[in-house]
């Protein structure tokens, strides 16, 4: 078991331990979407959904899940976090496509790779709570890690 950074010597699950870390600067950008309905889209566009602004509400909620990822993800660290941004655009090949781009920053011991995962997905769950009166058909697509800096294992650009 000792090959296993998440597991003890009898096989238990542990936090890992980073006091030894050198802290570095770490960023990490994660990408998620979200397929809307026409409807959907228009009410966005013209701020018309009955529960409110769903892509400032959503923006919250994806800032305050990376806040919190280390509540939901067992073996994350909470970590002092020093910027969080979701950015929303447009897919202009596919129509009533939104992407969704959480990027977190933090100077620490280890990298925020989960924190902005977690942004990204919670922004996209959020805009699915807020529409899901008008359409409970929206789907939400791929979520991944396209960029993150620092750290000893360097940097990962999803090509």
């Amino acid at each position: 078991m000792s090959d296993f950074t998440h597991f003890n010597k009898q096989g238990h699950a542990k936090m890992v331990d980073v006091s030894d870390k050198e802290t570095t600067t770490r960023t990490a950008i994660a990408f998620s979407s979200i397929k809307l309905n026409e409807t959907i889209y228009n009410q966005i566009q013209n701020a018309t959904n009955k529960k409110g602004d769903v892509l400032g509400t959503a923006q919250i909620a994806g800032i305050m899940a990376a806040k919190n990822t280390s509540q939901l993800i067992p073996m994350c660290h909470p970590l002092q976090l020093t910027g969080i941004d979701i950015e929303f655009t447009w897919d202009e090949e596919e129509q009533y496509h939104l992407n969704i781009s959480a990027t977190v920053k933090t100077k620490g011991q280890t990298g925020v790779e989960m924190e902005a995962l977690t942004a990204a997905s919670v922004t996209a769950l959020t805009i699915y709570d807020m529409c899901k009166a008008v359409d409970k058909g929206m789907v939400i697509g791929n979520t991944y890690l396209s960029h993150k800096s620092g750290g000893v294992n360097g940097d990962f650009n999803r090509i």
